[in-house]
């Protein structure tokens, strides 16, 4: 095998729990995002745009969907004979199989396959975040300090820092102090679950980790505090462009709304940085005669006869006459009848909305989104309120 600069690890195994009905029977990184996404679209993208073609994609819980939507990689020009998307799932010995115990044990599981590339480096990614971030000029930065771990940093305002790995780090970008989730943070620098790490270092920490017995096996709290306490060279890289933990409701529906108006947050078009993603061949959308879109973003594949305003429609979505949806989400395939209305609300894929349904309130908040789950049918005049929850049993 060609020796490899770096290769990329990507955690994709997160059940999703705080996403409710959303990751009911699907990984988080298959989540739909935006017109024509999916939330593990990002990472992927970002790395062929980085010139990283070696990517191992760690996945457990719920994994149907996410292998078959990652297939070979050929949407993100992954396809590679040397290289190229692998899907890893937890390492089945001859003693039986073992599910993944943390961040640091999926890797420690796949060792194998690191020193299957031979690489220099590795790069370990998160398959729940939105962004879009050029690894090669992180992985530049990591070799020119003679770093054995660099990590992506980015400023978050002070009230969220306790949700993050928090960290110091001095004129050089040393990292001095670093503390998962902590209640008084010393910083708002937070760790955005990127790392490069020198593979031998890296290889060698998590053999030293698996041993501890008393380790939750986790990046923030195991590995990277013992880094640092040891004396290993930790050094920050600062990220300044656009990046959503969507690990919520609120935050997921949040990233959406940052695709709408003229200026969007993220633009997912850039030609050196476009996000890739599979989809299959649709028709173009049509809009009726009673359809009317406002400040609102869709794709292929829609039939719009209602009227659609600060909102996010996926592919393949139909809404009829007299229906209005204000401020929500609508996933791929779902089907909403007539004279409907949905007012933050956040629809997952193939859900049937009847005719004359009212789906959450107009005076409703972004902490207060109605969600549906995927495949769930809801009947002819039924009121779902703000804030509850539909899932398909």
């Amino acid at each position: 095998m060609k020796k490899k600069k770096c290769v990329a690890m990507l955690l994709a195994g997160g059940q999703g729990t705080r996403l409710y009905a959303l990751t009911a029977g699907i990984a988080k990184p298959a989540v739909s995002f935006g017109s024509k996404y999916r939330i593990i679209d990002f990472t992927l993208s970002n790395c062929t745009n980085s010139g990283i073609d070696t990517v191992g994609v760690l996945t457990q819980y719920e994994p149907l969907i996410l292998n078959e939507y990652i297939g070979s990689g050929e949407p993100w020009d992954l396809d590679r004979a040397n290289g190229g998307v692998h899907t890893l799932s937890p390492y089945q010995a001859k003693a039986g199989g073992e599910w993944y115990k943390g961040t640091a044990n999926a890797i420690y599981q796949n060792i194998h396959f690191l020193n299957k590339y031979d690489s220099e480096n590795v790069l370990i990614l998160s398959g729940d975040h939105i962004y879009k971030m050029d690894y090669s000029r992180m992985l530049s930065e990591h070799v020119l300090s003679d770093a054995d771990c660099t990590i992506a940093v980015i400023d978050v305002p002070v009230s969220e820092a306790p949700r993050f790995g928090i960290m110091s780090f001095d004129k050089d970008k040393r990292i001095t102090d670093f503390e998962e989730k902590p209640k008084n943070p010393k910083s708002n620098h937070a760790s955005m679950g990127v790392y490069i790490f020198k593979k031998d270092v890296l290889i060698e920490e998590l053999i030293r980790d698996e041993k501890d017995k008393t380790s939750q096996n986790d990046f923030g709290k195991n590995i990277i505090p013992y880094m640092l306490k040891s004396g290993k060279k930790l050094y920050a890289y600062c990220f300044t462009g656009y990046w959503k933990d969507v690990g919520t409701v609120t935050s997921l529906w949040e990233a959406n709304m940052d695709l709408l108006g003229d200026h969007p947050a993220i633009n997912l078009n850039e030609p050196d940085m476009k996000i890739y993603s599979r989809n299959e061949p649709l028709p173009p959308s049509y809009i009726g005669e009673t359809g009317n879109v406002i400040n609102s973003v869709f794709t292929a594949g829609c039939e719009i006869n209602g009227t659609i305003i600060n909102s996010v429609v996926s592919e393949d979505v139909a809404i009829g006459k007299g229906s209005v949806i204000r401020n929500s989400v609508i996933m791929r395939g779902t089907v909403i009848g007539e004279n409907v209305t949905v007012d933050y609300g956040m629809l997952d894929e193939n859900v049937t909305v009847e005719d004359d349904v009212v789906i959450g309130d107009q005076n409703s908040s972004k902490e207060r989104i109605a969600l549906i789950g995927r495949d769930s049918v809801i009947r002819k005049g039924s009121v779902i309120a703000s804030g509850d929850i539909v899932e398909n049993k």
